[in-house]
């Protein structure tokens, strides 16, 4: 008997994976095109160009899109406007959606390049510029995961939502955090959330480290130099306190380690690091012989989930005390600059198993999990939105964000766009 051989019929998700390898030269000329667009923040430069270039990417992919300006904070400016941009799929009722979200503000660019940083260059398999790590390339991934959905002929049960947004390079809190408190993001509607920040191909971030940043003021008593026995020099109280926290606390913070897998290794330990230092007469052209009567010392405390904030910050007031009481006419004040919290997904979260499952697919083997030494937006989605089934999965080196020279490989950008389509297929499910 003579057997005719069916024709070959792709299954769903090899058509997904297919039509993203088709799109590769379209991502990589979005990323570039991106790329170009110098926005720099501080001081949020571009930010409007932007955010329209990607709405117009948005739109042809299907998606009804909405720009929202960031009305009422203080970094929202005639000169630099602070405009997100949304796009939402097809509501179907009672089905999940899952949002997709990225940041297009950049940091300054800095000195050491060997290509213009804000050119798109492409050479040899990677993309270069300032963002095609952190994170125009994972934008990028998100829009063209949607899109080769929708050139495979995929309809999904549920819906995807993608929003491209600023500031978070400087807190966020004119990006997510502003479309959270609006209710544009919101657990009443999203079930999941994914943002593509470059933790690469073969890694899902599940959340990040808090962090605690508070000015010591050391307060003293000025006095001409030459009678310096008349004055206090709050820098010398400052160097008391620096030197307790170098042999008192930095000893008991290396001692705690966090179960939450931090990258990179020694991150899994909570710190402390002296961000800026200024006192007396510092950045005056011209000095006087005066004691400096005032001092100030930013902090950077990163904290981890094992250790509650509140005794993250008791822990501080009584060292201060501690150094205060050494001396009688010593004085100090704690003035708090942020707080953000520890945030992770669940336990068994089923984004977690999905995605883990759809890089499996893109990538050969399963995913590390891992956590962030620092924070991103995963926060506003978890505490303002209350999604917590919220993770990071995106193309990029995490260790070239905000390094000269910052370039993301092409063959990595095309993968995590294949995982990112392929974990909203299962997650929301073929309609």
């Amino acid at each position: 008997m003579h057997h005719v051989k069916p024709p070959t019929v792709l299954r769903r998700e090899d058509r997904v994976l297919a039509e993203v390898e088709a799109v590769r030269d379209e991502i990589v000329a979005f990323t570039a095109e991106m790329i170009r667009i110098p926005t720099v923040n501080p001081p949020g430069a571009c930010y409007r160009e932007c955010a329209e270039f990607i709405g117009r990417q948005l739109e042809a992919t299907g998606l009804a899109v909405e720009y929202v300006e960031a009305e009422g904070r203080p970094e929202h400016t005639a000169e630099h406007p602070r405009v997100n941009v949304v796009g939402r799929g097809a509501a179907r009722p009672g089905r999940p959606r899952l949002h997709l979200n990225g940041h297009f503000d950049v940091v300054p660019p800095g000195e050491e390049w060997t290509v213009d940083p804000f050119a798109g260059v492409v050479r040899e398999g990677r993309i270069y510029g300032r963002g095609a790590s952190d994170m125009k390339s994972g934008i990028a991934a998100a829009v063209f995961a949607v899109e080769a959905l929708r050139r495979a002929g995929v309809e999904l049960a549920g819906a995807v939502d993608i929003s491209a947004t600023v500031d978070e390079e400087s807190g966020g809190f004119a990006g997510v955090a502003h479309l959270c408190e609006a209710g544009i993001i919101s657990s009443d509607d999203t079930r999941y959330a994914i943002i593509p920040e470059p933790f690469g191909p073969a890694r899902v971030c599940l959340g990040h480290r808090g962090v605690y940043w508070f000015d010591v003021v050391a307060h003293g008593h000025e006095a001409h130099g030459s009678m310096s026995h008349l004055g206090r020099s709050a820098i010398e109280d400052m160097g008391a306190l620096l030197e307790a926290f170098r042999t008192r606390l930095s000893p008991e913070l290396a001692a705690r380690l966090s179960a939450l897998p931090v990258v990179p290794e020694p991150s899994r330990r909570p710190s402390l690091n002296v961000n800026a230092i200024t006192g007396g007469q510092a950045g005056e052209a011209t000095q006087s012989p005066c004691v400096a009567d005032r001092c100030v010392a930013t902090f950077d405390r990163r904290f981890i989930p094992e250790e509650s904030f509140e005794e993250v910050r008791a822990e501080i007031a009584r060292l201060v005390a501690s150094v205060e009481a050494d001396d009688p006419e010593r004085r100090f004040t704690i003035e708090e600059r942020m707080v953000v919290h520890p945030t992770s997904a669940p336990p068994g979260s089923p984004l977690v198993a999905a995605l883990s499952r759809a890089v499996e697919t893109a990538v050969g083997r399963p995913p590390e999990l891992v956590a962030s030494p620092g924070t991103y937006d995963q926060k506003h989605f978890a505490r303002i939105a209350g999604i917590e089934h919220c993770v990071a999965y995106g193309p990029g080196p995490l260790e070239e964000a905000h390094q000269p020279d910052e370039s993301c490989a092409i063959d990595d950008l095309v993968t995590c766009t294949q995982a990112l389509a392929l974990a909203a297929l299962e997650l929301l499910g073929p309609a």
